[in-house]
């Protein structure tokens, strides 16, 4: 073989055998759940509620119950990013996606919640809400056990397709989606009863194995719901019972 021809070939094995898995492209992260945050900022929710809601989740990463759930998985740790939605088309990631394995990462994910303005006050697509975050789930660049969506919100999906519609298709996906209703007892437009809000959660937003919606009645309680609702989700459930309520009960703090 002449020398050029030889130098060429070897050329072509050294590259080939670079574009093996090596050190520099090592696999996802493995985390036991993939979450995403998905809170309501519809103009239901005035400015007072608002902060109590984004205080709450701030609150809740830090709480030592939370973490000790997230650091007692197989993989101890989860990822988790943080959306606020609206109407059609109004949903925006206000923290992106984020490992958190110890209070250090916690802290740092909580200080950006706290840190992101707010971006909507309009009308309520729990539809949209779903869609946007079933979108989201790729571009976690992590490896999952679970994928959950958290939607918290005060009122029914009254813009986009069914919330149910797309419900099911990110169940189908392999999706939970676990639900906090609000039972807002400030005035708001309009003001929906706790039945209303939990009938539509239970019925047309929850779904996938283990799934749930909690009730919390009144933003003040939003910390300690949020918090009880984290633990609960970083645990996680056994497959097979799709519907579980927790009633008011959340709302003694000694609990």
């Amino acid at each position: 073989m002449k020398p050029r021809r030889w130098l060429l070939l070897l050329g072509l094995l050294v590259a080939l055998c670079g574009t093996g898995p090596g050190p520099a492209a090592s696999a996802a992260t493995k985390v036991d759940l993939a979450l995403i945050l998905a809170v309501d900022a519809s103009r239901s929710i005035d400015s007072f509620e608002y902060t109590l809601q984004r205080k709450g989740y701030a609150q809740a990463f830090v709480h030592p119950s939370v973490v000790t759930a997230i650091t007692s998985g197989e993989f101890q740790r989860i990822a988790v990013t943080y959306v606020e939605w609206s109407s059609s088309g109004q949903q925006a990631v206000l923290v992106g996606w984020t490992v958190i394995d110890s209070a250090e990462s916690a802290r740092l994910f909580s200080n950006a919640l706290l840190a992101a303005p707010r971006r909507y006050f309009d009308a309520t697509s729990v539809s949209g809400a779903i869609d946007f975050s079933v979108s989201l789930f790729p571009g976690a660049a992590v490896e999952p056990t679970r994928r959950v969506i958290d939607i918290s919100g005060d009122g029914p999906n009254n813009r986009g397709r069914p919330s149910e519609a797309a419900r099911d298709d990110a169940v189908r996906s392999g999706i939970t989606i676990n639900g906090l209703a609000i039972v807002n007892d400030r005035p708001s437009r309009p003001p929906w009863p706790e039945e209303a809000v939990d009938k539509h959660y239970r019925e047309k937003v929850i779904g996938g194995p283990g799934a749930f919606v909690m009730v919390v009645k009144g933003f003040e309680a939003f910390a300690v719901g949020i918090r009880q609702k984290l633990v609960r989700e970083i645990a996680g459930r056994p497959p097979g019972r799709s519907l579980a309520v927790v009633p008011k009960r959340l709302m003694n703090p000694r609990r």
